[in-house]
């Protein structure tokens, strides 16, 4: 893929992101991260090949060329210093719309279809295989990225 097919469709990942924010949905993340403890929550995102991008590409952006090992079940993007997620504004689809109960529970799928029909058709141009577990499509896409 050519390097500006390859910025267009992250921008149109970023895209859905700004349209999902605008949604009428009530949340209230507070980054609290319990949704980032998989262990606990049973749950782990599975981000597509363009949302896994924009999540390499945001966690290069800290300075980081490799994804820990999250062996204790947390999430490889969870900063084990400050709990914090290192790439908040970059987190997959799945992180802003499904596993917290505290932020106001999953997003209603009628409400957000459209916009997982839009990440599906990016990842169809990138090439990708469909929605992936978080620490080996972002490992993935870091490599990738090389």
């Amino acid at each position: 893929m050519r390097p500006e097919e390859l910025q267009s469709a992250l921008g149109e990942v970023r895209a859905v992101y700004a349209e999902l924010a605008k949604r009428p949905v009530t949340r209230n993340c507070v980054a609290r991260t319990e949704c980032c403890q998989f262990r606990l929550t049973g749950l782990t995102p599975q981000p597509t090949k363009g949302e896994a991008l924009v999540a390499a590409k945001g966690f290069r952006a800290t300075g980081r060329k490799e994804l820990p090992e999250a062996a204790d079940g947390d999430c490889p993007l969870l900063k084990r210093e400050t709990g914090k997620c290192m790439i908040y504004a970059d987190r997959p689809f799945g992180c802003r719309t499904h596993f917290c109960d505290a932020a106001g529970g999953p997003f209603p799928r009628k409400q957000i279809l459209d916009l997982i029909r839009r990440l599906e058709e990016v990842d169809r141009r990138l090439g990708g295989d469909g929605p992936r577990l978080i620490e080996a499509a972002v490992a993935d896409a870091l490599e990738e990225m090389r």
